[in-house]
């Protein structure tokens, strides 16, 4: 049975409204002089004050995987701002998600996750105070877990489809990853 008109319709509207409600989030973040300019990019440090971005472990890489700033900078135009909602939306599939959040993780970006990787993605997760901080010991034990469960060619990294393996026997993961304006 095919997709109907009145739903297409209905489809079509939400996302309309999605967009309509991201321009009025960006256009927020604008400066008066910023608002009469075409293709104006944030700062990270602006975007940043998002309430939805604010309390993200890894809001400053998110910035950075989105930003299409050839100095790097983690700013934003409006399209890698909608780029941003668009993979942390509802409909993005399980690929497009795993995709983006290997990037996030992937600090060095070198197309691999490997120990410096997963050592930043854990002291984010658990944060850098000296209360919440794994010894070194508790650090080097669970990356050779993770290595274990997940690096299935054994090259001491895990590679993008070797995390999309991971991702897919994690129930949670597609409803956990989203970001909602």
């Amino acid at each position: 049975m095919g997709t109907t008109a009145s739903q297409l319709g209905k489809d079509l509207l939400s996302e309309y409204q999605v967009s309509t409600d991201a321009h009025k989030r960006f256009t927020e973040l604008l400066t008066k002089d910023e608002k009469d300019h075409q293709n104006t990019r944030v700062s990270m440090e602006r975007i940043l004050t998002l309430p939805e971005l604010k309390s993200n472990p890894f809001r400053k890489r998110i910035c950075h995987v989105f930003s299409t700033s050839e100095q790097k900078d983690g700013g934003l135009t409006f399209e890698d701002f909608l780029d941003l909602l668009s993979a942390f939306s509802d409909s993005a599939t399980l690929e497009i998600k795993s995709h983006y959040a290997f990037r996030i993780f992937d600090f060095d970006d070198d197309g691999t996750l490997d120990r410096g990787d997963l050592e930043k993605l854990v002291n984010c997760l658990t944060g850098e105070t000296d209360d919440t901080r794994l010894t070194t010991e508790e650090m080097r034990q669970l990356i050779d877990n993770i290595l274990e469960e997940s690096d299935i060619d054994k090259d001491g990294t895990v590679n993008l489809s070797e995390f999309q393996h991971v991702i897919s026997r994690s129930p949670d993961f597609v409803s956990s990853f989203k970001i909602v304006l």
